[in-house]
């Protein structure tokens, strides 16, 4: 099974077998690699040998079902690869909405922008939004197996006003594909329940490895 048949299935509610097992799937792009974990089954997407990384996951001497999102297996991808790793998220999607975003929107074209700059070190295709006072910000991309990706920002001095998660909202409105996917990092409350506010549910969590 190739990465975006799980992705597409787990975004569905159709998870792999929750048997304990390893998956070991190949890179769909020289820039993503990582790990994927659902309940009780994990993906390594790589495009290192899958013997390598069974004697990784086995070097750890953990618990096989954790073995993957161990410390020390992450930091063995990363000296195997030499690539970074940041924070492990919490990993959500939603379905696309029909009609207009629940806010008005204004799109940045200016490819130097810096929302815009960043977000291409991440995902192909970017597109950014903000409101019409600036004070929120709207990212939808391509990112891991060509899912679309989308991020959220909110100016400080106007958060708890339900910006947040008509942002959220928006984007499944404006993505072009069947579901829009979204990471947050698990100690990020606030993140996490604008997104489920939102209509994003939970199905897993993931390290990103980063090309230096």
């Amino acid at each position: 099974m190739r990465l975006r048949e799980i992705l597409d299935g787990a975004a569905k509610g159709v998870f792999p077998v929750p048997d304990g097992s390893v998956t070991v799937v190949p890179q769909m792009c020289a820039r993503d690699a990582g790990v994927l974990a659902f309940t009780a089954h994990t993906v390594v997407f790589t495009d290192e040998p899958g013997a390598w990384v069974r004697e990784a996951l086995a070097a750890t001497g953990c618990d096989p079902l954790a073995a993957p999102m161990n410390a020390r297996f992450l930091a063995a991808f990363m000296d195997r690869t030499g690539r970074a790793h940041d924070t492990i998220d919490l990993l959500t999607a939603a379905s696309a909405l029909p009609g207009p975003p629940p806010c008005e929107l204004r799109e940045i074209r200016d490819r130097a922008h810096p929302r815009v700059v960043r977000a291409l070190t991440h995902r192909d295709e970017v597109r950014v939004w903000e409101t019409a006072d600036g004070a929120g910000v709207l990212v939808l991309g391509r990112g891991i197996g060509g899912r679309t990706e989308a991020a959220i920002e909110v100016e400080e001095d106007v958060r708890h006003r339900g910006l947040g998660r008509r942002l959220a909202v928006a984007a499944r409105h404006l993505t072009t594909d069947e579901f829009v996917w979204s990471q947050q990092s698990p100690g990020n409350a606030r993140s996490v329940r604008v997104f489920q506010a939102a209509g994003y549910r939970p199905v897993g969590s993931e390290a990103l490895m980063l090309l230096p």
